[in-house]
């Protein structure tokens, strides 16, 4: 069986498992950010070295956040971590491992994870929107993604869902749970700190008016951000993604809203919404799948 080190780079820390050609996860481990870049690569090398030959390693995948190019292994824009920005993984990792190298962006992964073993695994056009403190994303065309001229392809964030006499609002600036979670605390005369979107929720099935009122909006705004990646893109699937995704009456509630706007819209076209079914595992399934499809295995 030819096994892959596959790592997911986060904020705060590399989640890597060991995972087989055919999808199967043999074990997670997680790697402290480090301080620099030096110590940053030397450490996914040491991982990799040393499970190089107890798991026949065949290649390293990588899920990271930015602007990935994974033709060349350089991540532009930028990220929690500023140091990635600007090296060229590819070339790094061959030299300190011997062992081919594939990076790909880590919304894109999870939309191939999904793609390849998930909820998409039966499609070929598909929109992924990964729901959190921020919206993210990405798109898949005849089960590839889509990057765009720009590697923004999929950046639903960005995205305008609201103007008023504030101005404009970006689907993330409004439609967030970071963004839900400030305005309970504002409304309710509290520090931010402390209130997240856990606890707004919780509000909420408590049955405060607050908390109540402004998750139904919360709910609103993902119905209108994924309205408009229907009727502009219309994919086979809509899949949501995020620890946010896997709460009770999540779908339910966004497919409530989705009538109300088809209803008012005068849509013909409903999107069809799941959940994502890896959940933190996808964006490592999904550097995989990228790894293996660039190199035809």
């Amino acid at each position: 069986m030819k096994n892959y080190m596959v790592f997911d780079i986060g904020g705060s820390s590399v989640k890597s498992s060991i995972i087989s050609e055919n999808g199967e996860i043999i074990n997670n481990q997680k790697i402290d950010i480090a301080e620099n870049m030096d110590l940053f690569f030397d450490s996914l090398a040491k991982s990799v070295n040393q499970n190089k030959t107890k798991y026949n390693l065949q290649g390293i995948a990588i899920s990271a956040p930015g602007a990935v190019d994974s033709e060349t292994g350089i991540i532009g824009g930028t990220s929690a971590i500023s140091y990635i920005h600007g090296p060229n993984f590819k070339e790094i990792l061959i030299e300190k491992t011997g062992l081919n190298v594939e990076i790909e962006n880590d919304a894109n992964c999870a939309a191939l994870g999904e793609v390849w073993l998930g909820a998409g695994k039966d499609e070929n056009d598909l929109a992924f929107v990964v729901c959190g403190t921020g919206i993210g994303g990405a798109i898949v065309k005849d089960r590839k993604i889509h990057k765009g001229t720009h590697l923004h392809g999929g950046e639903f964030g960005y995205s305008i869902v609201k103007y008023d006499e504030d101005g404009f609002a970006s689907w993330s600036e409004i439609g967030s749970t970071m963004v839900l979670a400030k305005n309970v605390a504002i409304r309710k005369g509290v520090s931010e700190k402390e209130i997240d979107g856990l606890k707004v929720f919780k509000l909420y099935e408590e049955g405060d008016e607050i908390a109540i009122e402004e998750v139904e909006k919360y709910y609103t705004y993902m119905a209108i951000g994924i309205y408009n990646i229907q009727y502009t893109y219309d994919p086979e699937v809509i899949i949501l993604g995020g620890a946010i995704c896997e709460r009770e009456n999540y779908l339910s509630s966004i497919d409530k809203k989705l009538d109300i706007l088809l209803e008012k819209e005068d849509g013909v076209i409903k999107p069809n919404i799941r959940k994502c079914k890896y959940g933190n595992n996808a964006n490592k399934i999904g550097a995989l799948y990228h790894y293996l499809t660039r190199n035809n295995k």
